[in-house]
């Protein structure tokens, strides 16, 4: 027993711990609250106010015929004064509540975007989205119904419980000596309502992540013909949604019918004391009736307030998600004092660069990596696969931070820059070209603002863009689909190289950028990498062999460790060394890039 109830108590503490962190995002809109307390103050006195007016109506009017007017103009008034307090407390509270919601689902988004990339590859882009959605969108039905319904029907009942009091409080106590008893079980139904509602938010981000890998995916479901399997997938994953909804629903089902069964005991043991109490004068007929009108309309609200409480078992299992997702801080941090990087030379140094992942499992990925690239020139890094050529390139912008080592630009170590500035000054090209679904300016334009059409279009002539995107239906303006969809992949590449371009960074990485191009497309964009690479220190992760021939020194890798460090033609002479090899396996003179 004592352990249960230490159990319900860390709950208690737990649940509102989170409820305090949810209130906090309303501090802002402090005055809003209290102007809705006061409106919800006002709504909840006139509805007992109306309650008490059964007794006049009764005693005064309809027995004695006296005081019709102005029993009458006290009905209108309170009327219009609940209306008014009704409209006021819901807006305002509802205003509050919406805003402070839509700045939780801003901090969620911005906190995400604020993590280093070992955040991303430890949560998927489904969960991810099933949180900012999902798990937002149930807090913020849960605002909307407590914005309508919790204070204001909250004070209402409190109201027409005073009521009943002033009427007759041994009555009133006999009415309500069965309220306790249909507590207990709504505590309890809760606590499985909170349970069912974890369920049921894992249940939907196993949806979201299934559909962002079909839709990702969609060109290799065609190909295999997986359709009926992944249709497959999606039915069972929506079935399972289905049942832990239902358990939900009968759990939430419960609730009216045993305040309906309450209400109906207190309301037979009120008939029998109130036909006694008439009958020996203690009640008038309008008291009486009064206190039954009070009795009867404490029902509504108590029904809201019990559907209410699964609604809120919801929004605190959601928010407990979002809180696991905000108390997360893989972020890569900026040191205490770090200075802006002034628009460098280019000179890049790696010394004695080791890296492992933040999880700590596993060898290092690099180890003791030691090279330079000066102003102007161009390094590429070659290897086998799994070599970490990629994760190399990751870290000098700070995409993940070294373990052991330094980077420096221009002698600075680029730890004690800002990030802002660092990746300011770093053009990027990778293989995988990332395009946004708007407009070929906008994408061009990327990340700069106020840009003028003449700069974006001689970006684009610069990069071989301009002549297909006056082929497009409204040339700039033409809004290019997800991810470029609608462009292929050539014209992908030259508006991701338009778009360095436009940047005008001093130092370029570029990964693998023309591996997955035909050689009528490569010639092309290794036309507009030429001019992009131009007076800029370029880091290339090389794959064709024209980009790997015309580089200043190759840094060959394996196995996380530099091996080799040459020209094409010092590392050629080495019959027997690993960049001979990948040679002859990879760049032979057969490459169509020669």
């Amino acid at each position: 027993m004592a352990n249960r109830l230490t159990t319900a108590l860390a709950e208690l503490r737990e649940e509102f711990g989170q409820f305090r962190r949810l209130f906090a995002f309303t501090r802002p809109y402090r005055a809003l609250l209290f102007a809705s307390w006061i409106a919800t103050a006002g709504y909840a006195a006139t509805s007992a106010g109306l309650v008490h007016m059964v007794q006049p109506i009764f005693d005064d009017v309809l027995i004695s015929h006296l005081r019709v007017w102005q029993v009458a103009a006290t009905i209108l008034v309170l009327y219009l004064v609940k209306g008014v307090c009704s409209f006021l407390s819901t807006t305002l509270v509802a205003a509050a509540g919406q805003r402070a919601v839509t700045d939780l689902r801003n901090r969620l988004y911005e906190h995400v975007l604020s993590q280093s990339f070992t955040f991303l590859s430890r949560n998927s882009t489904g969960s991810l989205m099933s949180h900012i959605t999902t798990d937002v969108e149930k807090i913020q039905n849960a605002v909307s119904e407590m914005a309508g319904d919790l204070l204001k029907e909250g004070l209402t009942v409190v109201g027409l419980v005073a009521i009943l009091f002033l009427k007759d409080w041994r009555l009133a106590l006999l009415a309500l000596v069965g309220m306790p008893l249909a507590f207990y079980p709504l505590v309890r139904l809760g606590r499985h309502v909170r349970a069912s509602s974890e369920t049921s938010l894992r249940r939907w981000r196993d949806i979201s992540e299934i559909l962002q890998e079909t839709i990702s995916g969609f060109r290799v479901v065609k190909a295999f013909g997986m359709e009926g399997f992944e249709t497959s997938r999606f039915r069972r994953a929506a079935a399972r949604l289905f049942h832990v909804n239902m358990r939900i629903t009968r759990a939430t089902a419960v609730l009216p019918p045993l305040m309906e069964a309450v209400g109906g005991v207190a309301l037979v043991g009120a008939l029998f004391y109130g036909s006694y109490a008439i009958r020996s004068g203690r009640l008038t007929t309008g008291a009486f009736t009064s206190f039954l009108a009070a009795l009867f309309a404490m029902y509504t609200p108590i029904k809201r307030l019990s559907r209410l409480s699964a609604t809120l078992q919801g929004a605190m299992a959601a928010s407990g998600r979002i809180f696991e997702v905000l108390d997360t801080h893989l972020e890569v941090r900026e040191a205490e004092g770090s200075r802006p990087l002034p628009r460098p030379q280019g000179e890049i140094e790696y010394r004695q660069v080791g890296f492992q992942y933040a999880d700590g499992h596993g060898a290092n990925v690099l180890r003791s990596v030691s090279f330079s690239a000066r102003a102007g020139e161009v390094v590429a890094i070659v290897g086998t696969s799994g070599a970490g050529k990629t994760t190399l390139m990751n870290l000098l912008p700070r995409f993940y931070d070294v373990t052991d080592g330094v980077i420096t630009i221009d002698g600075v170590d680029i730890r004690e820059v800002t990030l802002k500035s660092l990746r300011e000054q770093i053009g990027l090209v990778t293989q995988e070209t990332v395009l946004f679904n708007d407009t070929v300016s906008a994408n061009i334009a990327y990340g700069l603002e106020d840009v003028d059409e003449a700069r974006i279009e001689s970006a684009a002539r610069a990069a071989f863009a301009h002549d297909f995107i006056l082929d497009l239906p409204r040339r700039y303006d033409t809004v290019i689909g997800e991810r470029g969809s609608r462009l292929s992949g050539g014209q992908r590449q030259r508006i991701a190289i338009a778009r360095a371009l436009l940047k005008d960074p001093p130092i370029l990485i570029l990964d693998e950028a023309t591996s997955a191009l035909d050689a009528q497309s490569e010639q092309l964009v290794q036309q507009a990498l030429s001019n992009l690479m131009k007076g800029r220190t370029t880091l290339v992760i090389a794959h064709r062999l024209a980009t790997v021939r015309r580089a200043d020194r190759i840094v060959v890798l394996d196995g996380g460790e530099v091996k080799e460090t040459g020209t094409h033609e010092e590392l050629l002479k080495r019959p027997s060394g690993l960049y001979s090899r990948l040679y002859e396996l990879q760049f032979t003179p057969e490459d169509p890039a020669l």
